[in-house]
């Protein structure tokens, strides 16, 4: 009966390290903070001199709303 536990142990220590690895990576990636190819070291620009994220999103409306003005007056001049 002692030689029986060995055998029914090790697929349950082999399962838990299969779901231990990949967690443990997953933890490791999402620690970590990913490096950006487009900022380099010194060139970073400050907060307080970029537009705000709404600031774009507001630009971009805009110029979107201008378009659509200019399709829909160039359908109505055709």
């Amino acid at each position: 009966r002692e030689a029986t536990i060995p055998k029914m142990l090790a697929p349950c220590l082999l399962r838990r390290a299969i779901l231990t690895v990949p967690l443990v990576f997953v933890v490791a990636l999402l620690v970590t903070e990913p490096a950006r190819a487009d900022q380099e070291a010194g060139t970073a620009i400050p907060a307080e001199s970029r537009p705000c994220v709404d600031c774009h999103a507001f630009e971009f409306m805009q110029r979107a709303l201008q378009d659509l003005k200019k399709t829909a007056y160039n359908l109505d001049t055709r």
